[in-house]
Formats: C-alpha cells, sequence, structure tokens
C-alpha cells in the first residue's frame, strides 16, 4: 500500500511538473523592438533621412592622445585608475550584476537539508499527558531535505531578471558614459590650465616692457623732458599687469587642484610644472560627420537599456494578477533513537500550493499602470537624450569652425597691435609722441594677445567638447551581453561568486 501511495504521488508530481513545463513559455511582457529614430545623414544639411539603429557596443578610446601632450595622456591614465568617482561607478555595476544574479536564482529549483534533535519530558501531573503510563521522557532525531521550485508558469521571474540584465547593461553604460565625461572634464581642466600658463608668459613679456617704460619715463622726467604723469601712467600700466598676473596664478591654482581631485590624489601632494608655451594640437575632427557617429553614446545606450527593462516590468506587473504557484517536495528520515537510515523509519511528502490575490484594493491595477507609465517615461527620455546629443555635436561643429576663423582674425590683431606698440613707444622716446598713446597702444597690445590665448584655449576645449559629443572616440568594443551581465553561473564550479567583470 506504501509504494502504491508512493508511485502514486510521484506520478501526480511529474504530471504537475509536465504541465507546469508547458505553461512556462507564457510571457505577459509587450513585444519590445529597440527604438529607431530618423537621424539625419549629416549634421545641418539637407541630405534624406535615414533609420538609425542605436549601436551601444562601442568603448570610449584613448582620444586625448590626438592633442599630442603627453603629460595629458599620464593625467588621464591615473584618472582611468584612481578617480573615486569612477571606482564607485563601477561597483554599482557590479551590484547591478549581482541584482540580475539574484532574479535569475528564482529559475532554480530551492534545495534546503536540515537535521534536528529534540529530548523533553512531560510532567507526570500535564493535563491530557502523551501517556499514563509511558516513559516521561521522549526524543526525536530528524534528518532529511526539502525541495521548492516556482515553475514561472507566467514568466514572472523571466521578466525578472531579464529587466535587472538590462539594467546592468544601462548601469555599464552609465559607468562608460562617467568616464568619458571625467575625461572630458580632465582634458578641458588641462587645456585651461596650459592656456593660464600662456598668459602668464604673455604678463610677464608685457610687465617687462612696462618697467622698461617706467624706467624710460622716468628718466625722461629726470630730464626735465616729460611730466610726473607720464610716470603715473607707465606705474599703473606695470602694477595693472602685475594685478592681473597674480589673478592668472590664482586660477592656475584652483585648476590644478581639481586636476588633482580628478585623478584621485591629494591636492596638497600634486603639482603640474608650468610652460611657456603649450604644445597642444586641435585634432582634425570631420566637419561631416556621418549621424552614425552619434550612436556611440554611452548615455543613448543607456537610455535604450532603459526603455527594455521598463518593457520588461510590464511582464512582471501583469504576472502579480495571475496564480503564483510552488511544487515542493520534502523526504528524510526520522526516528526515536539514532536508528535513521532505514526504510520504515523514510519519511516523504509531495505536493503543490497557489495562491491567487482576489482582492487587493487596486494595488495589482496601480502596479501595472505605473509599469506602463514608467514605460513612456523612459521613451521620452531616451527621445530627451538623442535631441540633447544632436545639439551638443552641432554646437561643437559650429563652434570649432568659428573659433577658428576667429583666432586667425584675432592673430592679425596681435600683430597689428604690437606694431602699433612698438611704433608709439619709438615716438614717445624721440619726443615725436606723448606718453597716452603709448599707455593706449600698450592696452591693446596686451588685450590683444590675451584674448588670441583664450581663443585658442577655448578651441581646444570645443575640441574636446565635440569629441566627448560625439561618443569618445572610434575604436572597437562592446559593453556587457545580457548573458555577461550575470555574476557567475551557478551550474559550473569553475566560476566563483567572486568572479566578477567590470565593463571596459
Amino acid at each position: 500500500m506504501r509504494r502504491g501511495g508512493l508511485a502514486r504521488a510521484a506520478g501526480l508530481a511529474g504530471l504537475a511538473v509536465l504541465t507546469c513545463c508547458e505553461l512556462a513559455g507564457c510571457d505577459l511582457a509587450p513585444s519590445y523592438r529597440p527604438p529607431h529614430p530618423l537621424l539625419p545623414a549629416s549634421y545641418q544639411g539637407s541630405a534624406p533621412f535615414r533609420v538609425a539603429h542605436p549601436l551601444d557596443r562601442l568603448p570610449r578610446g584613448p582620444w586625448w592622445q590626438s592633442f599630442g601632450d603627453p603629460v595629458l595622456d599620464t593625467l588621464e591614465a591615473r584618472l582611468e585608475l584612481d578617480n573615486p568617482n569612477l571606482l564607485a561607478a563601477y561597483e554599482a555595476y557590479t551590484q547591478s550584476r549581482d541584482l540580475a544574479g539574484e532574479a535569475r536564482s528564482g529559475l532554480f529549483p530551492q534545495m534546503n537539508a536540515d537535521a534536528g534533535t529534540t529530548d523533553n519530558k512531560q510532567s507526570q501531573h500535564r493535563l491530557f499527558r502523551g501517556s499514563p503510563t509511558g516513559t516521561n521522557e521522549q526524543s526525536s532525531n530528524t534528518i532529511g531535505a526539502t525541495v521548492a521550485w516556482d515553475p514561472d508558469l507566467w514568466s514572472r521571474i523571466r521578466n525578472e531578471t531579464k529587466l535587472y540584465k538590462e539594467q546592468a547593461q544601462a548601469t555599464a553604460a552609465d559607468v562608460a558614459n562617467a568616464r568619458l565625461s571625467l575625461e572630458v572634464q580632465l582634458a578641458s581642466d588641462y587645456i585651461a590650465l596650459r592656456g593660464l600658463d600662456t598668459q602668464h608668459y604673455v604678463y610677464q613679456q608685457s610687465i617687462a616692457l612696462y618697467r622698461k617704460a617706467v624706467g624710460i619715463t622716468s628718466m625722461r622726467l629726470a630730464g626735465k623732458i616729460a611730466s610726473g604723469l607720464d610716470v603715473a601712467r607707465a606705474q599703473n600700466q606695470l602694477a595693472a599687469a602685475e594685478a592681473e598676473d597674480s589673478a592668472t596664478l590664482a586660477s592656475r591654482a584652483t585648476l590644478q587642484h581639481a586636476i588633482a581631485v580628478l585623478t584621485g590624489t591629494n591636492p596638497s601632494s600634486f603639482s603640474i610644472a608650468p610652460v611657456a608655451e603649450a604644445h597642444l594640437t586641435v585634432p582634425v575632427i570631420p566637419a561631416g560627420v556621418p549621424s552614425t557617429l552619434l550612436q556611440r553614446r554611452p548615455d543613448i545606450a543607456a537610455a535604450e537599456r532603459d526603455m527594455a527593462a521598463a518593457s520588461a516590468a510590464i511582464g512582471v506587473s501583469r504576472a502579480a494578477f495571475y496564480p503564483d504557484v510552488t511544487i515542493s517536495l520534502q523526504s528524510g528520515f526520522q526516528d526515536y533513537g539514532w536508528s535513521l537510515a532505514s526504510l520504515t523509519n523514510s519519511m516523504w511528502a509531495v505536493g503543490a500550493s497557489a495562491l491567487l490575490p482576489l482582492f487587493e484594493g487596486g494595488l495589482r491595477k496601480a502596479e501595472l499602470q505605473r509599469s506602463w507609465s514608467s514605460y513612456s517615461q523612459t521613451a521620452d527620455n531616451y527621445r530627451a537624450t538623442v535631441l540633447t546629443a544632436f545639439q551638443q555635436v552641432e554646437d561643437g561643429l559650429s563652434l570649432t569652425g568659428i573659433l577658428a576663423t576667429e583666432l586667425s582674425q584675432q592673430v592679425a590683431a596681435v600683430r597689428s597691435a604690437d606694431k602699433a606698440q612698438d611704433m608709439t613707444l619709438a615716438l614717445y622716446t624721440g619726443g615725436l609722441d606723448n606718453y597716452l598713446d603709448v599707455t593706449v597702444s600698450q592696452v591693446y597690445a596686451l588685450t590683444a594677445q590675451i584674448a588670441a590665448v583664450q581663443v585658442e584655449t577655448t578651441r581646444l576645449q570645443a575640441a574636446v567638447n565635440l569629441i566627448g559629443a560625439l561618443g569618445g572616440g572610434w575604436s572597437t568594443g562592446e559593453l556587457p551581453t545580457p548573458d555577461q551581465t550575470l555574476p557567475f553561473n551557478p551550474l559550473s564550479p569553475a566560476r566563483s561568486p567572486g568572479d566578477v567583470h567590470t565593463p571596459g
């Protein structure tokens, strides 16, 4: 009789498993298709539009090397290794992978082993004592195992796993975007610092010239061929230039501290040697960049992955309306002594349970509506991200082109101002002009030189920002695939829980 009951229970369990496997293909998530926005084939042109497919697997390359500055190369390498914000972003990605692994664990049977022993004594005067004639002391020993499995009939667990995988991909794209933003910030700060170095060099040259002018006016005053007004004007020019130079050095110190923090270094022990003139070169960035380069941006990839995750979340919310089925099996041995491993002391239990929500005050419906709204929100965020990306690229292309023209114009202005400064000083020294004209020409010359340095600095920074807007390089690579987002394989002994992967 016992064997018949065991066979019947096993048959029922097998039938339940087969039925669940047949139903487990029911996926309640909406069919997700990645967005295909219409992107222009060229910027600021009238070329026909085409359908673009978002490419979220193109990595950020060492684009800063195109500026030809070894110090910048070294600083960027230190940022990659030691920037605390970037390292924190890597940890956020690791945690997102672990969430995906936690969600996937629900697809596997949950197996547990249990063992226990008890010993108790009943009171002689206990009401309804178990045995009025037997012993008052009893012991019980148990050993066994339990298995529980959720067949995931409505793909709730699978959609939840998919959701976390796609969120991990979005986090990996966020890491790439954070790295690119930090790289751009470091390059921009370094270029600004080198621009201040050049300004300091210009001020030093002007200060030397102004000191010479103070000496000339003082000699002319001593010779009674000039007034004290000329000396005062020369001294004013000198003091003003020295004050502006001091402000330049203060700004440089602030930038140096910012660069130290970006490279993960204490500002108190960090310094960048000044140079008289930076040798940064503006890399060649094609004005007709095809729109496919825009698809390399990690923020667009993150926005698209967020959409995919929100779509999977709808499936999770839909599954909450259906019964939650669990199949369980318990088996083991139990005895009042220690002779456990015998057929007569064996025990087992097999069954299934289903939990169906009947009334929860609209909770499930509200959750489903929120999931749909979240999906619409991610779609809007994706569109906004694409539009912002185009705006940044268009701004960069316009700015780099205009600044190149402005720089050539400013260089011409410097030549004219320097020539006028030399001529007026020579005329004044020869007694053919007053010092007011010298003062005006000196102001024009210094202003033109500083403006030229600032335009060149802005032009270099615009090139950096344009490269960042285009995704930060053209080297190949991939963000993690959905399976690569999982931290380890629980069925493979070759992988351990500590075997994690950070996005490259």
